[in-house]
């Protein structure tokens, strides 16, 4: 029987961002844990509790990741190379966005400024993302 059973296992597993590619697709995702990061990034700034920080600096570095993994869903899965012709500067806006949410910007650091600048990025992207959904 087990035999069987690993015979019969799947050979190859893939995923998506949810269970099934269901095509709903919003930069909105990574601009509310954006928001959330440089919500929190205040937070710390306003607050000596050093217990208060740690929290802070963990809640920060969580929704940075989660930024980047919204961003990485929109970049891979709904950017189709069309996209990608008719704005050439999609990649490395991307490119900056993650790095903005990660060790370099958001992650490692709890200066709001970084908050806001992932979220200018984000901006862009928002703005590229709804001129391909009207057309």
């Amino acid at each position: 029987m087990r035999l069987l059973s690993r015979f019969l296992a799947p050979r190859l597993e893939a995923t998506a961002h949810c269970d099934l590619p269901c095509g709903v697709y919003d930069p909105a995702q990574a601009r509310i844990e954006a928001e959330s990061v440089k919500a929190v990034q205040q937070k710390y700034q306003d607050n000596e509790d050093p217990e208060f920080r740690t929290r802070a600096v963990l809640i920060a570095e969580q929704r940075s990741e989660l930024v980047k993994h919204h961003l990485w869903v929109l970049w891979t899965d709904y950017f189709k190379p069309p996209h990608f012709e008719k704005y050439p500067e999609l990649h490395d806006l991307f490119n900056r966005a993650t790095k903005a949410a990660g060790a370099g910007g958001t992650k490692g650091s709890m200066d709001p400024a970084t908050g806001q600048a992932l979220l200018d990025l984000i901006g862009e992207i928002d703005k590229i993302f709804w001129e391909t959904k009207k057309a």
